[in-house]
């Protein structure tokens, strides 16, 4: 069964090229502007975090935040767009220095919990059940800092209470194994599944795997793909590229290593990845060398490798794929690999 894919990006990925080591360097393109680009690109999906979609939520009761969502989704319509997720921006809040669920402070954790069932109002009022948990400061800076058993219990504690918020709420971890912190508990996606497990709702419980995040983990993306699929939780990816083991790049798809990427488009088409109504979303940033007419390249180019990858997969011979590998040839199987896509 051949993959159905359809794409999605998050407002993020336009951005003014500010960095850690220098300012702004591109204007600002309001938000719904950025709507107005996504058809245009061929994106039908929008991945929000939950201040993209009311961003002075801290400052809004219930209520109001729900409204503010709820007009959001008609503008959503309006443009012909679905969201494909919402995700807690928790990492951002001075209440979340030292993690949200796993902060030595009771107070922080509770703020963390009751910002995430916000997050959970917004998405069901933007139309989606899917919450994404990048548990970007869920770690430590040095090992003593926090008791790692007491930690993992704390992170599954949360999931469990947000589960039982909201009974329709699908929760996609995303696991990075470090940045911004130096160790994060939940580093790979076999980490992820087993967080599952330790809900009483394992079936509401799956993954969003990134390519920079395995590729930092110093492991193969489509093999993650692969372990997610074998357990029916890749529920969503982050495609895009990395140069080793640095900082997260968030390199334009294929840009780095084309062959690395076909195996992730070949895996995810193979198995049927999308025939559930799972999205391929990109989490791509635009160099910051690049000036504001060609400030949206990266999202184009990325979508249309993919599509280029998959052409180059699919024009493969399954029947001379699996001789080569009955004989072990593995040499003569790179060549063929090699030589479909130098063609």
């Amino acid at each position: 069964m051949q993959g159905k894919f359809r794409f999605s990006f998050g407002p993020w990925n336009i951005h003014e090229g500010a960095d850690p080591f220098g300012p702004e360097v591109r204007k600002t393109i309001p938000f719904n502007e950025k709507l107005e680009v996504y058809k245009k690109l061929g994106f039908d999906g929008v991945q929000f975090h939950d201040d993209d979609a009311v961003p002075n939520m801290n400052n809004m009761t219930p209520d109001q935040i729900v409204k503010e969502a709820a007009d959001l989704k008609k503008v959503l319509d309006d443009h012909g767009l679905v969201a494909e997720f919402v995700a807690p921006r928790l990492w951002m809040d001075p209440r979340t220095i030292d993690g949200g669920f796993t902060s030595n402070c009771p107070e922080c954790r509770n703020f963390a919990i009751n910002r995430v069932k916000r997050t959970i109002d917004i998405a069901e009022a933007l139309g989606t059940n899917n919450i994404v948990f990048w548990l970007a400061r869920e770690g430590s800076y040095i090992r003593e800092a926090k008791d790692p058993v007491t930690a993992t219990e704390q992170i599954a504690e949360a999931i469990q209470i947000l589960l039982d918020y909201n009974k329709n709420v699908r929760v996609m971890i995303e696991s990075k194994p470090n940045e911004p912190m130096d160790h994060a508990y939940i580093p790979t996606i076999g980490h992820a599944i087993a967080l599952g497990l330790m809900t009483n709702a394992p079936e509401r419980v799956g993954c969003l795997i990134e390519t920079a995040h395995a590729i930092l983990a110093n492991l193969s993306p489509s093999d993650e793909m692969g372990f997610a699929l074998a357990h029916k939780k890749l529920w969503s990816v982050h495609l895009n590229d990395q140069n080793g083991l640095k900082f997260d790049q968030d390199q334009t798809f294929g840009a780095v290593d084309p062959r690395r990427a076909l195996n992730q488009v070949r895996v995810l088409d193979q198995h049927g990845y999308g025939q559930n109504g799972e999205w391929v979303g990109l989490d791509v940033k635009v160099m910051r060398t690049q000036k504001d007419d060609v400030a949206l390249k990266h999202l184009d180019y990325s979508r249309k490798i993919f599509l280029k990858l998959l052409d180059i997969s699919r024009s493969l011979d399954d029947a001379e794929i699996a001789r080569l590998q009955g004989e072990r040839d593995y040499e003569e199987l790179n060549y063929y690999i090699l030589n479909a896509m130098l063609k």
